[in-house]
Parts: C-alpha cells; structure tokens; sequence
C-alpha cells in the first residue's frame, strides 16, 4: 500500500481526454464502438476506470486491487467471496481461491461482521477510489469519491469502418468438409477523441469510515495523498499502458485537473461543454480550446476557491489555447 497516510480532502474537477486513431476504444457487444443514438461515438466510464485499475494492477503491485478479473486453478473466473478470501485470507485451510461452492463456504467459515468487510474492502485502492456495491456474506455499498462520466466523442466525424480478417484455422462447420479458413470482420474508429469528465469528493467515504473505524479505533481509513498521486498517474498513462489489438491506437492526450480549496462549497460543471475541440488540425496537430473554460475559472465567484489547475497533455499531437491563467502545464 501506498506510504504517504497524508489525508486528501479538498475536492476536484477535471477531465481526460483519450485519443483513438484506427482504434477500437470500447467496442459494443457487436464488436463496433459504441454509438448514441445522434450517430456520436462513446465509450464508457467503466472503460477508462478499467485502465486506471490495470495501470495500479501493473505498476503498484503492493496495492490491493478487488474488482479485478481473476481465475483458479481450473482457469474458473472466482466468484465475489471467493475473491474477498483470495485477498484476505482467513486462516482456514478449507477456504481457498479454487473453492467456488457457496455452499460449502457457508458451512467451513462464519459471517464475518461488517466492520471487519468494511476495512479489508476499503483497504483495497480501486474501493478507496470508485466505491463498491458488495453483495456477498454481508451486503455493503461504499460511495466513491471519484466519480466518471461517459466519454463522448467530441471530434467532429465519427467514422467507423470494417475490415475482414482471416484466420489461419479450418472453418469448424459440422457436417461440412473443412477446407476453408474462418474469416471475420474487426470495427475501427477512423479518429476519436473521447472526453471523460470526472469528479472527486473525499467526504463521499464518510459513512463507510465510520463503519470500518468503529467507536474506538483512530484510523481514518480515507483517501490519502498517496492515492490521489497514483491515480492521478493513472488518468495520465493508463490507457497507453493498456495495450492489445484493438486498443492499440488508443493513447492518454490530454488531463485537466482543478482543485477546489479544502472548504470550498462551490459546484462547477461538467467540462465537456466547457473544452472546445477545433474541426481543422493546425500542422498536424488538434488544438484544445479553453476559452470558455477560463473565463468560468477566471470569474470573480469560482477565482478564489481554486487551489490548483493542472493541465498535461501530449504535446507531440496536440496544442493548447487560452488556458487559465496560472494554470500549471505539463506533459502527459
């Protein structure tokens, strides 16, 4: 687990930008990207969540990370109290990861008190971050302080296209003489640029705190500073991190992240109206407008509860216009 115990408070805005060229960002059931009902291309948000969790996953392996596709020995998926055990083990030989059988779980260990399920699951970074509905032995639901939106596609064509691809196998048709290889179909998006917006509320872990520190323990049990660094890397690497053949091509662009002072009460609003995308590429590169932005930022009522704007983006694909001033840039 992370070493900095450093309490993070203060609450955030921001956005995440990830670009997919010839790529396949979050392919719909179908195998195409996903698509609104306007025409628009979208990805979920548990599809860039999934990039932060494989990026800590991979990069912080002392982080516990729960909702997290895992098998047993047979190559079964684990099914949720057989992952709480596999994390957390209880000392009792008979309750392995490869022990799938509710049942026979229930009859080899007692209930284990919510306080105890409390700890162990907030203890675990992506729950410290995303929250958790656990419906297990005993039933929680942890508020995450990080809140994602859908990604939209905020590029001006969404262009999808098909290709066919051959396998070097036989068809496996019955009753049919295998001559001929299996052929199928992949579906790319031409270019996209999907905006994320997301929120962080530290105080969203209050309940779950209690139930976790009990009446007499002192532990906070909160969203450290620790956390916010490693996530905060992840929203910057994770999906480039992340590599196969269809998400190749999809890569980090862009990050921006305003912290509001530590008892600000102030509410701002989504960013994906906020961020203009320009329709023409200047020397090969997108230009991010942040005018309107700015003069959100800028104004005489949300001006002095900003602690801090960041902004990192990859400045080999993409440049930047009228940024806040005293905003902080770096690169992705």
């Amino acid at each position: 687990m992370n070493e900095n115990k450093d309490m993070f408070n203060n609450r955030v805005y921001g956005c995440a930008v990830v670009k997919a060229v010839n790529a396949n960002y979050n392919a719909d059931f179908s195998g195409q990207p996903r698509t609104l009902p306007s025409g628009v291309i979208y990805a979920t948000d548990k599809a860039f969540k999934y990039s932060i969790k494989n990026y800590i996953k991979d990069a912080y392996p002392k982080e516990k990370v729960f909702y997290f596709k895992s098998f047993d020995e047979e190559g079964k998926p684990l099914d949720l109290e057989t992952r709480y055990e596999f994390l957390f083990p209880s000392g009792d030989e008979n309750s392995k990861a490869g022990d799938n059988n509710k049942e026979d779980k229930k009859d080899k260990k007692d209930k284990k008190d919510k306080k105890e399920y409390a700890k162990n699951l907030i203890s675990c970074i992506d729950i410290r971050l995303f929250g958790a509905t656990y419906a297990g032995d005993t039933n929680l639901s942890i508020h995450g302080p990080v809140q994602v939106s859908h990604g939209v596609n905020i590029w001006p064509e969404n262009n999808i296209y098909w290709e066919q691809i051959s396998s070097p196998f036989a068809n496996n048709n019955k009753g049919k003489k295998k001559e001929m290889s299996t052929l199928g179909r992949q579906s790319r998006l031409e270019e996209g640029h999907y905006l994320h917006h997301f929120s962080i509320n530290p105080k969203n872990l209050d309940e779950i705190k209690k139930i976790a520190r009990g009446e007499n323990e002192q532990n906070d049990f909160g969203l450290t500073e620790g956390d916010i660094s490693i996530l905060k890397e992840a929203m910057k690497k994770g999906v480039t991190w992340y590599d196969s053949a269809s998400k190749a091509g999809c890569e980090n662009e862009l990050l921006v992240w305003i912290e509001l002072k530590e008892k600000s009460k102030i509410v701002l609003p989504n960013l994906t109206g906020l961020i203009k995308l320009k329709s023409e590429k200047v020397n090969g590169k997108c230009v991010y407008d942040f005018n309107n932005l700015r003069e959100r930022l800028e104004s005489e009522i949300v001006a002095p509860e900003i602690e801090s704007i960041e902004i990192y983006y990859d400045k080999d694909s993409i440049e930047v216009e009228n940024i806040p001033e005293g905003a902080k840039k770096g690169k992705i």
